[in-house]
């Protein structure tokens, strides 16, 4: 779909529609074509083993640190989003998961990281969940013998025992988990 179908289809100006590409462009979900324009960036597993490779690099880090300068806030903040996230009906094998869900899923994943004290690790993090999600979303029919809730609240404990190494575990084994479903998905 190009620019003009684009403006056509949301109602709104070239600037915007200009300016939401380049943004696509400049976090990998889109990639330019040269005398086409703007298309879907592609998929691979070999990309998709990078990020996850990268997110427990820098997820591992920021919990390492957020463990260490350990506070009542992050704490708190932590057992309140895996609160939230348990408390949210995810949505139906085959339906899609609600939108809620996605949003209480990337706050845990956040709250996780954010007692290490750095604005860009977390950005980064951020980023480098936005670009999983993507992943995992293309995978979403995939049945997963899992217990998701049970992962995050296993992180969680080991957070608050402040047991660093068994939470950086936890969280490869739970990337690991999600990173075999999306590439075992026919």
């Amino acid at each position: 779909m190009g620019r003009w179908a684009l403006r056509k289809r949301f109602n709104t100006a070239s600037s915007p529609v200009r300016e939401a590409l380049n943004r696509l462009l400049s976090e990998g979900f889109v990639a330019l074509e040269e005398q086409k324009g703007f298309r879907v960036a592609p998929v691979s597993a070999e990309e998709l083993k990078e990020l996850v490779k990268t997110r427990c690099w820098i997820d591992g880090l920021a919990i390492r640190e957020s463990i260490d300068r350990f506070d009542l806030a992050w704490e708190e903040n932590l057992i309140l989003a895996l609160h939230h996230l348990s408390r949210t009906h995810r949505g139906e094998t085959g339906q899609g998961e609600s939108s809620e869900w996605e949003s209480r899923h990337k706050d845990f994943h956040l709250a996780l990281i954010g007692g290490c004290g750095s604005r860009w690790i977390k950005r980064i993090s951020g980023q480098l969940f936005d670009a999983a999600e993507r992943y995992r979303l293309l995978a979403l029919e995939q049945v997963l013998e899992r217990n998701e809730l049970q992962e995050h609240r296993d992180l969680v404990d080991a957070c608050i025992n402040r047991d660093a190494d068994r939470a950086i575990t936890l969280l490869q084994h739970h990337y690991a988990q999600t990173f075999e479903a999306i590439t075992n998905t026919p």
